[in-house]
């Protein structure tokens, strides 16, 4: 279901809950929102749709991962970034990593272990921000 975009700041800067197996429909609605706004969005994080869930999709161009209870285990090489975002007005500048590796579940509840890089890691940073209550 594509949900509406909260813009609430108060709400956006709550921390977010664990997720849990019974947590596994919020990602068909976040696969659902983050489709409706393709053109304008790379990534999207639960309390952008109005759950406070620790859970986020992150655009990977040829597919879109939702990642529950992401964790990162690793980062390396940081640098200065400037980035905008769907539920906030105008862009901010915040220090990124290139190199990260998290652990999460997926969307069958699997744990999974990655790393990433570049633009797709700089994408994970900021939704998982916004998992822990950081306006970016």
């Amino acid at each position: 279901m594509v949900r509406p975009i909260m813009k609430d700041v108060f709400f956006l800067s709550q921390k977010a809950e664990p997720a849990t197996k019974a947590d596994l429909s919020l990602g068909k609605d976040l696969m659902d929102t983050l489709s409706a706004h393709r053109e304008e969005c790379v990534g999207m994080a639960a309390n952008m749709i109005g759950v406070r869930k620790n859970a986020i999709i992150v655009s990977m161009g040829f597919m879109d991962v939702v990642m529950f209870n992401p964790v990162l285990l690793h980062k390396d090489t940081p640098y200065e970034a400037e980035e905008g975002c769907l539920s906030l007005e105008g862009t901010r500048k915040t220090l990124r990593y290139e190199n990260i590796e998290v652990e999460f579940y997926d969307m069958a509840w699997k744990k999974q272990r990655q790393k990433f890089n570049g633009w797709t890691a700089q994408i994970i940073q900021h939704e998982m921000d916004h998992t822990k209550g950081i306006i970016i």
